[in-house]
């Protein structure tokens, strides 16, 4: 999914080569760069007062970036809500969203830069669309610094496509506990690399900082009676077969040990997740790194 997918229309020059994946971060901007026949590249820049096109200046002088950039928006930049799909032609359901929206979400209508995802069918074929809504204001700063001769903006997505976009293709479902260094934790279910079912979960972006026995103290049976409801909801609700696997891609210290304590709170297996080959030593860049992926994930599905 691509919030503005054709915003390469409001610009114009040859298409670079390379990929380049960006994620916006509360505090940071990470980058992954792959340049033709080359070894990626990583670097992360901090962030003061949301000064984002200043942080990305800054990268220019330490990092080649180039190609074709595929931008991933943190949740505070983006909203998602899921609403019923309007009954309008295609074509004009971005517009009927912005108004249907517009009383769930902070950003007016007339700022409003919108997508939409398929959600799933409910009980008498009524059919939900997730909708993924940013300030456009806030936007094209970023955009117009960054959209430039030798570095263009291909799609600007959310987290959880970047971090779908990781998933092999496979029959069975996974659930995935993910989440970007200081950002919320990000619960999704994945199938054949479509994202069947996200949720943002709150109140958790410092758990990368915590001991074992902090974990222990309620954090793990916080995380666990998040993740039961989600596959309840998934399997009872949306009547879809069982999850397979969770698989957990916290990048932190005790990484296996949540992982080993969530496996007791379940029946299903519980794994680190295996990051695609070549980036096992990066899995603090894993959005990133899915974000470069984008494009085969578009063409599988």
């Amino acid at each position: 999914m691509s919030i503005i997918a054709r915003i390469n229309q409001l610009f114009s020059s040859p298409e670079p080569s390379g990929l380049l994946g960006v994620c916006l971060q509360q505090q940071t901007i990470a980058f992954c760069s792959l340049e033709k026949n080359q070894q990626a590249e990583f670097h992360r820049s901090g962030v003061v007062d949301d000064r984002y096109v200043a942080a990305f200046k800054q990268s220019k002088a330490k990092i080649n970036l180039v190609g074709q950039c595929n931008l991933v928006l943190s949740a505070k930049q983006n909203q998602l809500v899921q609403v019923d799909k309007p009954k309008v032609p295609d074509e004009e359901i971005n517009a009927a969203i912005k108004w249907q929206i517009k009383d769930l979400v902070s950003i007016a209508p007339e700022d409003m830069i919108v997508d939409y995802y398929d959600g799933p069918v409910m009980g008498g074929g009524l059919e939900k669309i997730n909708v993924v809504c940013a300030a456009k204001s806030e936007l094209l700063p970023l955009v117009e610094n960054i959209h430039q001769d030798n570095c263009q903006i291909n799609r600007i997505t959310v987290e959880e496509f970047a971090f779908a976009s990781l998933c092999p293709v496979e029959d069975d479902a996974r659930l995935m506990v993910c989440q970007q260094p200081n950002e919320e934790i990000l619960l999704i279910i994945v199938k054949n690399k479509e994202l069947c079912f996200q949720r943002r979960l709150r109140g958790m972006a410092t758990i990368a900082s915590k001991s074992e026995d902090e974990l222990n103290m309620g954090v793990i049976d916080s995380l666990s009676l998040e993740i039961q409801r989600s596959t309840d909801y998934f399997e009872r609700q949306l009547k879809q077969a069982p999850i397979r696997s969770i698989e957990v891609l916290v990048p932190m210290v005790h990484e296996a040990f949540l992982a080993r304590k969530l496996a007791e709170n379940t029946n299903v297996p519980v794994n680190l997740f295996t990051m695609p080959e070549g980036y096992s030593e990066h899995r603090e860049y894993a959005a990133c790194i899915g974000a470069t992926m984008l494009n085969d994930m578009e063409k599988s599905a």
